[in-house]
């Protein structure tokens, strides 16, 4: 098991460490506060189980065999990504007006604002068909020999995304560190520019590939 286990967490390192819609969105969410980028940390890693799950149980062969229902997939996951990065933009034009909202009503915002944090990791996750078809590919590279294949495939995809949290967190947690630099309005607006740009190009990527 440990000569499974060792291969397998260096793997979820790489694959982590690959820059990647998620990435962009947790640092983004974690420009915003510590709190919105641990919980759209957990809304990814939720994606990351389910769609592991959904592979321990073969649907996802289904969605790999299926040029029809890949091409959808992808064009969801395109306008999302999109929405994402437009929201973005929107988000850094008028930052300093919504600061100033915020003050005065942020508590009760609080629990809708922690929602929908969760929801954005969730959802761009979700609506990757990429990371459907790779979760498909990866685990069952890591099943031992004579193992039962269903529970064995869900342990992985849980201690996948348990892993992931906890790498995730690093970023969320070295960008609360830097929040004395990031506060300052000019820096955080740009900040906010460039990860809205990225997940605009991101999105046209994926709507153009074939």
């Amino acid at each position: 098991m440990l000569r499974t286990l060792l291969p397998f967490l260096g793997a979820c390192t790489l694959i982590a460490a690959s820059p990647g819609p998620s990435t962009m969105l947790i640092i983004r969410q974690s420009l915003r506060s510590r709190r919105a980028g641990f919980l759209t940390v957990l809304g990814n890693e939720s994606g990351v189980f389910v769609w592991g799950t959904v592979a321990a149980f073969g649907l996802t062969a289904l969605l790999a065999a299926s040029e029809v229902a890949y091409d959808v997939m992808r064009v969801v996951g395109a306008i999302t990504l999109i929405g994402f990065g437009v929201k973005t933009l929107l988000d850094a034009r008028r930052g300093a007006g919504e600061e100033e909202r915020g003050a005065a009503g942020g508590q009760d915002k609080a629990p809708r604002a922690g929602w929908a944090s969760y929801r954005s990791g969730l959802l761009l996750n979700l609506a990757n068909p990429k990371a459907a078809v790779f979760a498909m590919s990866f685990l069952p590279q890591f099943v031992p020999a004579g193992a039962p294949h269903l529970p064995t495939m869900v342990g992985l995809a849980a201690l996948w995304a348990a892993f992931e949290v906890g790498y995730y967190g690093l970023y969320v947690y070295f960008v609360g560190r830097l929040q004395h630099v990031i506060s300052r309005a000019a820096v955080r607006r740009r900040l906010e520019q460039i990860s809205g740009g990225v997940l605009l190009l991101l999105g046209a990527r994926m709507a153009l590939e074939s």
